[in-house]
Protein backbone atom coordinates (compact mmCIF):
# COMPACT_ATOMS: atom_id res chain seq x y z
CA UNK A 1 0.00 0.00 0.00
CA UNK A 2 2.76 1.87 1.04
CA UNK A 3 4.33 1.90 -2.56
CA UNK A 4 1.02 2.29 -4.42
CA UNK A 5 0.60 5.58 -2.16
CA UNK A 6 4.51 6.90 -3.27
CA UNK A 7 3.73 5.96 -7.06
CA UNK A 8 0.67 8.07 -6.56
CA UNK A 9 2.26 10.82 -5.13
CA UNK A 10 5.12 11.13 -7.94
CA UNK A 11 2.00 11.30 -10.63
CA UNK A 12 0.69 14.18 -8.72
CA UNK A 13 3.50 16.27 -8.46
CA UNK A 14 4.26 15.58 -12.05
CA UNK A 15 1.04 16.76 -12.49
CA UNK A 16 1.44 19.77 -10.60
CA UNK A 17 4.60 20.24 -11.84
CA UNK A 18 3.20 20.57 -15.91
CA UNK A 19 0.39 22.46 -14.94
CA UNK A 20 2.72 25.14 -13.33
CA UNK A 21 5.32 24.71 -16.23
CA UNK A 22 2.49 25.88 -18.46
CA UNK A 23 0.72 28.63 -16.49
CA UNK A 24 4.75 29.97 -16.07
CA UNK A 25 5.11 29.21 -20.14
CA UNK A 26 2.48 30.81 -20.63
CA UNK A 27 2.69 34.40 -18.67
CA UNK A 28 6.50 34.29 -20.34
CA UNK A 29 4.95 34.19 -23.67
CA UNK A 30 2.67 36.28 -23.32
CA UNK A 31 5.36 39.10 -21.98
CA UNK A 32 7.47 38.48 -25.01
CA UNK A 33 4.70 38.93 -27.24
CA UNK A 34 3.18 42.46 -25.76
CA UNK A 35 6.77 43.52 -25.35
CA UNK A 36 7.73 42.26 -29.05
CA UNK A 37 4.22 44.10 -30.52
CA UNK A 38 4.91 47.55 -28.36
CA UNK A 39 8.50 47.47 -30.26
CA UNK A 40 6.93 46.29 -34.13
CA UNK A 41 4.34 48.51 -33.71
CA UNK A 42 6.21 51.32 -32.77
CA UNK A 43 9.29 51.36 -34.60
CA UNK A 44 7.97 49.98 -37.78
CA UNK A 45 4.22 50.86 -37.34
CA UNK A 46 3.68 47.21 -37.61
CA UNK A 47 1.59 44.45 -35.85
CA UNK A 48 2.01 40.74 -35.95
CA UNK A 49 -2.40 40.18 -36.76
CA UNK A 50 -2.14 37.89 -34.53
CA UNK A 51 -0.31 39.12 -31.32
CA UNK A 52 -3.11 40.20 -29.54
CA UNK A 53 -5.19 37.28 -29.85
CA UNK A 54 -2.75 34.63 -28.67
CA UNK A 55 -1.79 37.32 -25.92
CA UNK A 56 -5.73 36.91 -24.61
CA UNK A 57 -5.57 33.31 -25.18
CA UNK A 58 -2.71 32.96 -23.00
CA UNK A 59 -3.70 35.04 -20.49
CA UNK A 60 -7.04 33.19 -19.90
CA UNK A 61 -5.24 29.62 -19.86
CA UNK A 62 -2.57 31.50 -17.54
CA UNK A 63 -5.65 33.05 -15.26
CA UNK A 64 -7.48 30.15 -15.10
CA UNK A 65 -4.90 27.45 -13.99
CA UNK A 66 -3.32 30.08 -11.24
CA UNK A 67 -6.50 30.01 -10.00
CA UNK A 68 -6.50 25.83 -9.76
CA UNK A 69 -2.79 26.17 -8.33
CA UNK A 70 -4.56 29.11 -5.89
CA UNK A 71 -6.63 26.51 -4.45
CA UNK A 72 -4.26 23.74 -4.45
CA UNK A 73 -1.79 26.37 -2.13
CA UNK A 74 -5.01 27.48 -0.19
CA UNK A 75 -4.39 31.04 -1.50
CA UNK A 76 -8.00 31.71 -1.99
CA UNK A 77 -9.48 35.37 -0.52
CA UNK A 78 -10.58 34.60 2.51
CA UNK A 79 -11.81 36.75 5.81
CA UNK A 80 -10.21 35.06 8.75
CA UNK A 81 -10.96 37.57 11.26
CA UNK A 82 -13.84 35.57 12.20
CA UNK A 83 -11.94 31.73 11.73
CA UNK A 84 -8.93 32.50 14.03
CA UNK A 85 -11.46 33.37 16.88
CA UNK A 86 -13.44 30.17 16.56
CA UNK A 87 -12.57 26.84 18.86
CA UNK A 88 -10.20 24.43 16.64
CA UNK A 89 -13.10 22.27 15.72
CA UNK A 90 -15.59 25.07 14.51
CA UNK A 91 -12.31 26.10 12.47
CA UNK A 92 -11.87 22.27 11.00
CA UNK A 93 -15.58 22.09 10.60
CA UNK A 94 -15.47 25.54 8.11
CA UNK A 95 -12.45 24.31 6.81
CA UNK A 96 -14.47 21.39 5.32
CA UNK A 97 -17.30 23.32 4.58
CA UNK A 98 -15.34 25.53 2.40
CA UNK A 99 -13.57 22.82 0.64
CA UNK A 100 -17.14 21.34 0.17
CA UNK A 101 -17.77 24.64 -1.98
CA UNK A 102 -14.90 24.16 -4.02
CA UNK A 103 -15.32 21.15 -4.77
CA UNK A 104 -18.80 22.60 -5.83
CA UNK A 105 -17.40 25.39 -7.22
CA UNK A 106 -15.23 23.12 -9.10
CA UNK A 107 -18.29 20.84 -10.93
CA UNK A 108 -19.39 23.95 -12.11
CA UNK A 109 -16.60 24.48 -14.20
CA UNK A 110 -16.26 21.28 -15.33
CA UNK A 111 -19.77 20.76 -16.35
CA UNK A 112 -20.76 24.40 -17.48
CA UNK A 113 -17.28 24.86 -18.61
CA UNK A 114 -17.87 21.49 -21.53
CA UNK A 115 -20.76 22.37 -22.36
CA UNK A 116 -19.72 25.86 -23.15
CA UNK A 117 -16.56 24.74 -24.96
CA UNK A 118 -18.16 22.30 -26.90
CA UNK A 119 -20.88 25.28 -27.81
CA UNK A 120 -17.94 27.57 -29.24
CA UNK A 121 -16.21 24.79 -30.94
CA UNK A 122 -17.82 25.85 -34.58
CA UNK A 123 -16.77 29.60 -34.34
CA UNK A 124 -13.58 30.46 -35.20
CA UNK A 125 -11.08 33.32 -33.83
CA UNK A 126 -10.28 35.76 -36.81
CA UNK A 127 -6.87 36.31 -36.53
CA UNK A 128 -5.87 32.65 -36.09
CA UNK A 129 -9.18 30.50 -37.52
CA UNK A 130 -8.41 28.17 -34.21
CA UNK A 131 -11.65 27.46 -32.92
CA UNK A 132 -13.34 29.29 -29.91
CA UNK A 133 -12.97 26.58 -27.58
CA UNK A 134 -9.43 26.93 -27.15
CA UNK A 135 -10.07 29.57 -25.32
CA UNK A 136 -12.28 27.78 -22.94
CA UNK A 137 -10.95 24.31 -23.00
CA UNK A 138 -9.31 25.72 -19.61
CA UNK A 139 -12.74 26.17 -17.83
CA UNK A 140 -13.19 22.27 -17.65
CA UNK A 141 -9.66 21.01 -16.82
CA UNK A 142 -9.65 23.87 -14.33
CA UNK A 143 -12.75 22.37 -13.20
CA UNK A 144 -10.95 18.83 -12.65
CA UNK A 145 -7.80 20.37 -11.04
CA UNK A 146 -10.36 21.82 -8.36
CA UNK A 147 -12.29 19.27 -7.74
CA UNK A 148 -9.23 16.78 -7.32
CA UNK A 149 -7.70 19.17 -4.86
CA UNK A 150 -11.45 19.62 -3.37
CA UNK A 151 -11.39 15.71 -2.66
CA UNK A 152 -8.07 15.62 -1.29
CA UNK A 153 -8.42 18.40 1.29
CA UNK A 154 -11.74 16.56 2.10
CA UNK A 155 -9.42 13.95 2.89
CA UNK A 156 -7.15 15.92 5.30
CA UNK A 157 -4.86 15.41 2.86
CA UNK A 158 -2.73 18.74 2.34
CA UNK A 159 -1.50 19.58 -1.01
CA UNK A 160 0.47 22.43 -0.64
CA UNK A 161 3.54 22.37 -2.54
CA UNK A 162 5.15 25.93 -1.60
CA UNK A 163 5.41 25.62 2.36
CA UNK A 164 6.73 29.06 2.83
CA UNK A 165 3.19 30.76 1.56
CA UNK A 166 0.49 30.71 3.88
CA UNK A 167 -3.08 31.63 3.59
CA UNK A 168 -2.18 34.90 5.49
CA UNK A 169 0.56 35.87 2.83
CA UNK A 170 3.97 35.19 3.07
CA UNK A 171 5.88 34.47 6.50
Amino acid sequence: MQQTWKWVKAVLLWMDRIVEAFALLALAAMTVIVTLQVFTRKLFNFVFFWSEEITLLLLIWFSFLGIAIGFREKLHLAMDSLAKRLPQTADRILDKFISFCTLLFGGFLVFYGWDFTVLMHANRMSATEWPVSVMYAVMPITGVLIVFYSLLHLAGIRTSRHEEVDEGGLD
